[in-house]
């Protein structure tokens, strides 16, 4: 059986490494148009700012093995073909035309069976001064060299990044550690606008602005300024940004054109269409990686998610396939994650507002706690907004940030979304708990249980969007702060001028202060002890109470000091 891979990285690299093992026997051929193989594109951000020393440890073993065409022949019993495109498919006749890069030359392939794993490429939008040399995308290893090669010229000290997406984000951490300011601009309001709430947007920006980081939101880049071929600044619709280098990360969009010379249907994505088996609209021709959609694990609608990660598992199915194994590609939940300096972000499933879009009953809480207990050294706070189905409990999303281990969470929420637990069966997990790993009850278990109050109408909150809402529609309720006034004094407080300050333990004593006929919003530095104050004024016969989520530490928006 001859198959034929065109694309040789994350989807194609994988789907030729499985088949020889479950189908030793098949003749096995990969057409790559670019030089490298089976890197890890993911870490190219990590090259650039210089964690990754080598570029070649990006396409190694664990062992230092280079995955180059004749680790593949020697290995893996795998033909490669570097610096070859793939021009047309002919499906009648089984063969793909090929243009050999370094010769001219055009070459047929033969195929039995043919997988599409051509990937995707960065936008570059016709800015005027985009062709300075040192503009650039950063979506593969060339790509990434030469960016490495610009950084270690000692010439560039401030870049501007086009893009609060993935990509972009990543690589602000990669330059700031090595001296260059950095600006960020994006056409919308908050960093990561495809995957985060703009509330975690918001923290991700205050934590960026912490480490000098100047993020311009609402901003469109109209012009890239520089004279004798060097960069002097990026042009918006609002200013002028110095900068002697540029990061175009506007986003990506997946190769589909030989797919769709082909024939092959394309969804609405533009990623080419594939059913649970990885195969297109020809039986004899799968595709996979970032130039496909495959279903989304909660609305079952067609999504495109570019993720390695993906490509990787995508990559396995397909070849299982190819081999005769029932093999089945289940779908995604939209889960992605970064690291920004000491914080990680990230997002599994549905927002509420995406999942009230898809029909569901949903409801959400945002909570904060420690992903240790307080006593255990470095136990560092989590921000955890979880999203769950009011009629069928059942987890829709949720979205992490903080110094602490928020990705573990992450990957439990991201099982819980894929797996249909409720937020009951979530409350109830077993998780591992030892005071080192975890609190007694995980950060997790305490947004399934906050989640399940709300839902259950035991608890009225607000996120902190929605409270900012009411004052900025013009409702004034009484804001009871219950911390102590040296805590005020060095955290903040939300900057209305109806805020309170009764510590929680004088609340019995000092709760005739406030006046029964307005709403009273509780809140703490996570809102723990808001919660108490909350059920104190219930005991009191307070009706018009509710609770600020997640306290001053989920509060995004500017604060107020004493």
């Amino acid at each position: 059986m001859k198959v034929l891979i065109i694309g040789g990285v994350a989807c194609g690299g994988k789907t030729a490494a499985r088949l020889m093992r479950v189908a030793p026997d098949a003749e096995v051929t990969i057409l790559e148009k670019g030089e490298y193989l089976s890197y890890a594109g993911c870490g190219l951000p990590y090259y650039v700012g210089g964690v990754v020393k080598e570029y070649k440890d990006l396409m190694s073993t664990p062992i230092g093995v280079v995955r180059d065409a004749t680790f593949f022949r020697k290995v893996k019993h795998v033909t490669v073909h570097t610096k070859h495109q793939a021009m047309k498919i002919d499906r009648e006749k089984k063969q793909v035309t090929a243009l050999d890069l370094a010769s001219g030359e055009q070459k047929v392939f033969d195929y039995d069976k043919l997988v599409l794993a051509t990937g995707a490429s960065p936008i570059r939008p016709p800015i005027p001064g985009s062709d300075f040399p040192r503009v650039f995308t950063l979506w593969n290893m060339p790509d990434a060299l030469a960016m490495r090669a610009a950084i270690d010229s000692g010439n560039v000290k401030k870049a501007v990044i086009i893009g609060g997406g993935l990509i972009g984000m990543e690589v602000v951490e990669a330059l700031v550690n090595q001296g260059i300011e950095v600006s960020v601009v994006d056409l919308l309001e908050t960093p990561l606008p495809a995957m985060m709430q703009p509330e975690f947007g918001l923290l991700l920006q205050k934590a960026l602005e912490e480490k000098g980081v100047k993020f311009y939101g609402g901003e469109k880049v109209v012009e890239i300024l520089g004279s004798n071929s060097e960069i002097t600044a990026v042009k918006t619709d609002k200013r002028e940004i110095p900068a002697d280098m540029v990061l175009m990360a506007i986003g990506v969009r997946p190769n589909t054109l030989l797919a769709k010379e082909a024939g092959l249907d394309i969804g609405e994505k533009r990623g080419i269409l594939v059913d649970e088996h990885m195969r297109t609209s020809d039986p004899d021709i799968y595709a996979g990686g970032d130039c496909v959609e495959v279903n989304h694990v909660l609305t079952g609608k067609k999504v495109w998610q570019p993720m390695g990660s993906v490509a990787n598992r995508q990559g396995r199915v397909i070849a299982d396939n190819i081999a005769g194994l029932n093999s089945i590609f289940h779908g995604v939940a939209g889960t992605a994650i970064m690291r920004a300096f000491e914080y990680t972000i990230g997002k599994t499933g549905l927002t509420r507002e995406q999942a009230i879009e898809e029909g569901f009953d949903a409801e959400a809480v945002t909570v904060v706690d420690a992903d240790t207990p307080h006593f255990m050294p470095g136990a560092a706070p989590i921000v955890i907004r979880i999203v769950a189905d009011k009629k069928t409990r059942k987890v829709l999303g949720a979205q992490v940030f903080g110094k602490g281990r928020a990705d573990k969470r992450l990957d439990v929420l991201a099982a819980a979304v894929t797996g249909g637990l409720t937020i009951d069966m979530l409350g109830n997990l077993d998780v591992a708990y030892a005071p080192p790993y975890s609190t007694a009850l995980d950060p997790v278990t305490h947004a399934a249980n906050t989640l399940k109050n709300k839902i259950d109408n035991l608890m009225c909150s607000y996120s902190p969007s929605e409270l900012k809402a009411k004052f900025d529609k013009g409702e004034r309720p009484i804001l009871l702060d219950a911390r102590t006034p040296q805590e005020i004094k060095e955290q903040g407080t939300l900057p209305y001028d109806t805020v309170v300050n009764i510590p929680l333990g004088a609340l019995w004593e000092r709760a005739s202060e406030l006046p029964k006929d307005k709403e009273i919003v509780t809140f703490c530095k996570i809102s723990v002890r808001g919660w108490d104050g909350y059920t104190i004024l219930k005991r009191l016969g307070f009706e018009r109470v509710a609770l600020l989520e997640g306290g001053i530490m989920a509060w995004p928006y500017e604060k107020k000091y004493i």
